[in-house]
């Protein structure tokens, strides 16, 4: 049975949730979700490509969509911020979970004399423990597949290629109990550039690319001309500069001293422009609204011994 009529044979049985929560299969299986008459809505989690494609599909057969996409987060590091603080929270956003997930923190702006803690982020790095999940004190597991090791190790020979400074390789780890694996460990590249593919590209591994610029609003400048605007966070101990941060930056979600800035769950994601399609989010009250249809019943009834006085072309309802 192919994904795509397992898919069918599901909506059309009216299997409830909970009896088949997955099904499974690639793009036939992705369109007969998105096309078949029986589904109202459709919620999406994944890349740019696909998550385009599902929109225009689904949104082409009349269904309410939400598709939450790529990112390339930027966390802006001002010179007068707390460093422990900073570098602790940097360091575990980028690296934590391999650096695979959309939350992650791939992009460090450094500000000002903030380029000089460049030695320090390095150091912090090394300290974090690479092995499997199952071993206690882990802190950098290994990446999801083969593929997955092979495309980001090829994004860092890239950076290699395009100039970049290779601070830290995190290739060919050394890892105690495991002579193969998926194993990448924190790696750091510093004078990054716009125009570098390790800058433009979400990576969705363990691997901070640092940007050095002169101001704030050099900072927010460059935060801005990015396509993603999923999340975004600002390290300072200013009042004045959060504020102008939080006011002028053009991302969905902004942390002020907190490196994964995603709102707790009674409020919905808010990630914008490349980093999500759709007006409503997939938590919090718009969860509700996406996956509800608004049905307004207007009626009249009239008494059998009532008499009509004419056509009106207004109707009071009382």
């Amino acid at each position: 049975m192919t994904p795509m009529l397992l898919a069918e044979l599901a909506i059309e049985a009216g299997v409830p949730p909970g009896v088949l929560n997955v099904v499974h299969g690639g793009k036939e299986a992705v369109d007969a979700l998105c096309t078949h008459p029986a589904i109202k809505a459709v919620s999406f989690v994944g890349s740019c490509h696909v998550g385009e494609h599902v929109y225009k599909l689904s949104s082409d057969h009349g269904k309410r969509a939400q598709c939450m996409m790529g990112a390339k987060n930027h966390a802006i590091i001002m010179p007068d911020a707390n460093k422990d603080q900073s570098l602790n929270a940097l360091v575990g956003a980028t690296f934590g979970a391999a650096g695979q997930r959309c939350m992650a923190t791939s992009v460090a702006v450094l500000v000002g004399e903030a380029n000089k803690w460049i030695p320090d982020i390095v150091a912090k790095a090394k300290t974090l423990t690479i092995n499997a999940g199952n071993v206690a004190g882990t802190d950098v597991g290994p990446v999801i597949s083969i593929q997955a090791r092979q495309r980001i190790e090829s994004m860092i020979a890239k950076g290699v290629s395009e100039g970049a400074k290779l601070e830290l390789d995190g290739r060919n780890p050394t890892v105690p109990g495991f002579e193969k694996g998926n194993f990448i460990a924190p790696t750091i590249f510093s004078g990054v550039k716009p125009h570098h593919e390790v800058y433009k590209t979400e990576i969705f591994g363990p691997v901070m690319v640092i940007v050095a610029v002169d101001t704030l609003d050099d900072a927010i400048a460059l935060t801005n001309a990015n396509p993603y605007g999923n999340g975004t966070g600002i390290f300072t101990q200013s009042g004045a500069a959060a504020r102008k941060f939080q006011n002028e930056i053009d991302v969905g979600q902004v942390g002020i001293n907190v490196p994964v800035p995603v709102p707790v769950p009674y409020f919905s994601f808010t990630g914008s422009r490349g980093s999500k399609l759709g007006d409503l989010g997939p938590y919090g009250k718009q969860v509700v609204q996406i996956y509800t249809q608004v049905k307004t019943v207007t009626a009249r009834w009239f008494d059998d011994a009532s008499v009509s006085t004419g056509v009106n072309t207004t109707i009071s309802l009382k």
